[in-house]
């Protein structure tokens, strides 16, 4: 019984009792007088039961057919049920029931459902202990950049890397999968998302080396900023790049994650999917329009801040490698293990030890300019080795012959015979000849 039920139990109780009247019961009820004493009737007639609604208990004019549920709960247990890690949940199961079943049931009705059932289970949810940023309000003007690691193939192939990029005003998103976080797949979702929308002001990313790095001890005695590749090719677009100090802190991209790791793990079982190109491929064309369908909001302001799309060269120019090399005196430049052998010109003259830039493009193509201009080059196995030089005929040098015994080397210094002092006269030196000249 409701509680109204049983405050008028309690109430025609003590009128049974003769405690109230019927006038003072229809004030406590709140009732009209004719309405009480109807009620009183039917509690006299049948008792508590009398008071209960004629409607508890039976079956809703508007409840769905028990063949109908019967026959969505066998297609649940038969194609999206399973273990925790891999069931489906109420809202996605009832996707894909109106999308591939043609059955039609809302995704609460399918919970309770499902609940009942022992198909789903409730989960509780920790409470937030960080108050949430408040969301930019137009879109372009900032973009979440982050990848995610996890078993996409489960274990129909192997684990790769999901860059997910989510625009914090609309929660618009583009991703691709590959093998690692490295470079190239940064560059070329945040080219495919420059493609779609536009340059956009500014990218959230993580402490990493593929995006920020710290300066070294040289760097900083110079005074020079320490930028890496995929930082260059953003200050050459002309987006700001903001390094978040915690995952917290661009928590949109990061619950974005959660949803594909839930989400995309079960349609890409569903569609057999196992492998980096087919991926994609369905995230383009399927995937992706469906999930922004449902889950992107309206802006704030409508304002877009995104910069027009450059063109295709443009873009070329800006997504590529460049490494500072030093031409050798051979006009040689050393790449990656690589003999690259500058060809001489007239207009492009490039002297040896200069600086050069090597550019490489993500399809392999090489360049190599000085002075931001392309000189001519050519490829050679190894670094030309030089002739050794002959080695002179040295004269065989004969070995000292040993002193006899009786050389002065070998006797002692008392037994030597002293030489004979042979006296001069002055007049027969040098000394004694000047001096006699010198007299008058």
């Amino acid at each position: 019984m409701s509680k109204r039920e049983l405050q008028r139990v309690g109430v025609f109780s003590r009128v049974a009792s003769e405690e109230l009247k019927l006038a003072d019961a229809a004030e406590m009820l709140q009732l009209s007088y004719r309405q009480v004493k109807r009620i009183w009737q039917r509690y006299q007639a049948e008792g508590e039961e009398g008071l209960k609604h004629r409607s508890a208990g039976r079956e809703s004019n508007r409840a769905t057919p028990q063949e109908f549920r019967d026959q969505v709960l066998e297609v649940v247990r038969e194609k999206y049920a399973g273990p925790v890690g891999q069931r489906f949940g109420p809202t996605l199961a009832s996707e894909h029931l109106e999308a591939e079943d043609d059955l039609l049931v809302h995704r609460e009705t399918l919970r309770r459902w499902m609940l009942e059932e022992g198909l789903w289970t409730l989960v509780r949810k920790q409470r937030a202990h960080r108050r949430w940023r408040e969301p930019k309000e137009h879109f372009g003007e900032l973009v979440q950049l982050d990848g995610s690691f996890h078993r996409w193939f489960e274990d129909r192939g192997p684990e790769g890397c999901l860059m997910n990029m989510v625009d914090d005003a609309t929660t618009e998103t583009l991703a691709r999968l590959g093998e690692q976080e490295t470079i190239w797949t940064a560059a070329g979702v945040l080219r495919r998302w420059i493609e779609t929308y536009g340059v956009p002001l500014a990218l959230y990313v993580d402490w990493k080396n593929v995006y920020v790095q710290e300066p070294t001890e040289k760097q900083l005695l110079r005074g020079d900023q320490a930028i890496t590749q995929f930082g260059r090719m953003c200050a050459d677009l002309g987006i700001r790049i903001i390094a978040a100090n915690s995952p917290q802190a661009k928590g949109r991209v990061e619950r974005n994650h959660g949803t594909h790791q839930d989400r995309l793990v079960k349609k890409l079982r569903r569609k057999n999917i196992q492998d980096y190109a087919a991926t994609n491929e369905y995230l383009e064309t399927e995937y992706l329009p469906e999930h922004n369908r449902r889950f992107a909001r309206e802006p704030a302001s409508p304002e877009n801040y995104h910069q027009p799309t450059p063109s295709r060269k443009q873009l070329d120019e800006v997504f590529h490698l460049e490494t500072r090399r030093v031409i050798d005196n051979d006009w040689v430049v050393r790449y990656n293990n690589r003999f690259l052998q500058v060809t001489p010109q007239a207009r492009n003259y490039a002297p040896a030890k200069s600086k050069a830039v090597v550019c490489e493009w993500e399809d392999g193509r090489l360049e190599i300019r000085y002075r931001e201009r392309k000189v001519r080059w050519k490829e050679i196995p190894g670094r030309p080795v030089k002739p050794a030089r002959k080695a002179k005929p040295s004269a065989t040098r004969q070995r000292p012959k040993t002193p006899k015994p009786d050389h002065p080397w070998k006797q002692p210094y008392q037994q030597m015979r002293p030489r004979p002092h042979i006296p001069v006269a002055a007049e027969e030196t040098n000394l004694g000849r000047a001096c006699a000249s010198a007299l008058p």
